[in-house]
């Protein structure tokens, strides 16, 4: 293994080790206000961007902010080439960054007020899609880019489009983080035709039957779906009974991909394992402290999401 995988290993597991994990997540959580908890976060990592954060919005972003710092510190440490590795993994901020694009003017929504994600080594196509002013022109954007067609317009379709897309092309670039994304691609896929019951436009369908096979993204019912599921995908819904239960599935993929991360992180070889490894313990922290300042802002109140994870 060369020297700069050695030394993005070790930066990685040093990063991990900075995280507060699910004992501070969860004495964020237990604080009875969003200022105690934002105090709380003083000592950790999180506190590089949240020290202006005036509300529960700021500090949540603050806190992914913090983790696509991490991911660019990564990036920077990576061996020439290496950062192709970790672009699909950070694909989550271009879609916001996008998504704060189709915000109607005037919108009071922090992320659309927000500057967008400084996204730099882990950009896909974004300088590109920050020119688009209207659908149509980001639509154009997206096709000609590694995101592809949408296959249509509207802010959903761009949006979902390039939710599955991100699943897709991390399937195929990140070997370690597949798993994760065909489980991701079905709770998508399953929102969208059973809890919000819209057809895929034709570019998604197919992502998702790259993924899921053919029978699941064609089903007619949610439970023609869960058995027409490749083997992973159909043991994260194997107790969902019904769509409304989704979240439970959510919570479960979190908690697969905490200790998937965990066990590559654990792993004594310095490579590629080891940095995704980080990358989704580094993620889940993110969520996890995300979801703790929900709760305190609620007075301390655990949800059940969290309480599921940490």
């Amino acid at each position: 293994m060369s020297a700069g995988w050695v030394a993005a290993a070790v930066r990685a597991r040093a990063l991990v080790d900075r995280c507060p994990g699910a004992a501070g997540a969860r004495e964020i959580a237990a604080c009875s206000s969003l200022d105690a908890a934002s105090r709380r976060l003083a000592g950790t990592p999180y506190v590089k961007y949240a020290r202006e954060a005036a509300g529960l919005p700021e500090a949540q972003r603050a806190v992914s902010a913090t983790l696509l710092w991490h991911l660019r510190v990564l990036a920077g440490w990576l061996p020439r080439g290496g950062a192709r590795l970790l672009v699909p993994l950070a694909a989550g901020f271009e879609v916001a960054n996008v998504t704060a694009l189709l915000s109607p003017p005037g919108c009071r929504d922090t992320e659309a007020l927000e500057p967008p994600y400084r996204l730099g080594a882990l950009e896909t196509a974004w300088r590109r899609l920050a020119r688009a002013r209207t659908p149509a022109e980001l639509r154009t954007a997206l096709a000609a880019s590694p995101w592809g067609d949408p296959g249509g317009d509207t802010p959903w379709a761009l949006l979902t489009g390039m939710r599955m897309a991100a699943t897709r092309r991390t399937a195929v670039a990140v070997p370690h983080a597949r798993g994760w994304a065909v489980a991701r691609a079905a709770l998508l896929t399953a929102r969208e035709l059973f809890v919000h019951d819209r057809s895929l436009p034709e570019p998604v369908r197919r992502n998702a039957a790259r993924l899921l096979g053919t029978r699941a993204p064609a089903a007619a019912s949610y439970q023609e779906f869960r058995d027409g599921l490749p083997a992973p995908a159909r043991r994260l819904l194997a107790d969902v009974e019904e769509p409304a239960g989704l979240w439970r599935a959510e919570a479960r993929w979190w908690r697969t991909v905490r200790d998937d991360g965990a066990a590559l992180l654990r792993d004594g070889t310095h490579g590629p394992g080891v940095v995704v490894g980080a990358v989704a313990v580094l993620s889940v922290d993110a969520w996890r402290v995300r979801a703790a300042l929900e709760s305190a802002a609620r007075g301390g109140r655990l949800g059940e999401a969290f309480d599921a994870l940490a």
